[in-house]
């Protein structure tokens, strides 16, 4: 069995490459550009991780992983467009650099790179895998639509906002175990329940990184706390906030949101732990790793196959970073 931090490095090695013909440069270039900023990998190398905790690792789950990461990062170019977003880890973002034509076509040719990587698995494997892909594709489209949509209403329930993470952000976590897991020739049970870790460890991820934004320590963050507070950004702690909140302090929140003082941070915080926000995000968290770590107990192997996975879990939740 392998750790995170190895099949990381194994991943990178295999994926560093070119992933697109030399022309015309005008639309792969760009495609390279963004590719070549790394990341942290973590959905491909899920893949990996499902695979081996049934079998061990075989062609077809670099082929599938390859692919995952390819379509994270289409989905990745096209939040920077809608976004209108001008840095990403600290570079330019692609439509800002090459213009946002291009980088429309650039992300729609990484999408299609991606199921050419799937097309190279063996044919037994294709429908099952196709079609987990396709569903999960719609599904990450649905959510991030929701989450446009949120932008624009003044009532966001907790459970809305927790079906859009789900779709945006926890269901590739788990297509991507998943995937892994059916090429390791993993029974249906056994499927269903990696699929429901990855799902619920990929809301409580969330949970982490909302708490993080606003009660992170800058210096271990690596960027200034208080961006979703900035933006206005409905999170789980906003609406929580806002569910809990006396009427007094909902005005003040409603008031912050609509007149941005400089000290708005500062003082939407206070509000936050005046309510407790930042203990009952710790719980909410908590509650979702059980859950995700029921499941992964539920899982029909022996243990020290699990352990890879427990340990990621534990270092995604309780990073402060």
């Amino acid at each position: 069995m392998h750790t995170f931090k190895e099949l990381v490095a194994a991943f990178g090695e295999y994926f560093n490459k070119r992933h697109f013909p030399a022309t015309p440069a005008t639309l792969y270039e760009p495609g390279e550009y963004f590719l070549s900023w790394g990341g942290k990998r973590i959905r491909p190398v899920m893949c990996l991780m499902g695979n081996e905790m049934f079998a061990d690792i075989t062609p077809d789950a670099y082929h599938v992983a390859t692919a995952i990461e390819l379509f994270h990062n289409f989905t990745l170019i096209h939040d920077d467009i809608m976004d209108e977003a001008p840095l990403r880890r600290g570079m330019e973002t692609v439509h800002m650099k090459y213009g946002s034509n291009t980088a429309l076509l650039t992300g729609d040719v990484m999408m299609i790179q991606s199921y050419e990587n799937i097309n190279k698995i063996n044919a037994q494997y294709l429908p099952r895998i196709l079609g987990l892909f396709n569903k999960t594709a719609k599904e990450v489209c649905e959510g991030q639509q929701l989450d446009i949509d949120f932008e624009k209403m003044t009532d966001v329930s907790l459970d809305a906002y927790i079906e859009m993470i789900t779709l945006k952000t926890s269901v590739l976590l788990a297509a991507s175990l998943e995937t892994g897991a059916i090429l390791g020739g993993a029974s249906e049970g056994n499927c269903r329940h990696l699929y429901e870790f990855g799902k619920n460890l990929g809301i409580a991820f969330q949970v982490q990184d909302d708490y993080l934004d606003a009660f992170g320590d800058p210096e271990k963050f690596g960027k200034e706390t208080g961006g979703d507070i900035r933006q206005n950004k409905k999170t789980f702690l906003l609406l929580h906030a806002l569910e809990v909140a006396s009427a007094e302090q909902k005005i003040s929140l409603q008031q912050l949101m609509q007149q941005n003082p400089a000290d708005k941070v500062q003082l939407v915080l206070a509000i936050f732990k005046e309510c407790n926000v930042d203990e009952w995000a710790k719980q909410l968290k908590e509650k979702y790793l059980q859950t995700a770590l029921k499941h992964l107990d539920d899982i029909a192997v022996m243990s020290v196959r699990k352990k890879p996975l427990q340990e990621l879990a534990e270092f995604l939740i309780q990073r402060e970073y």
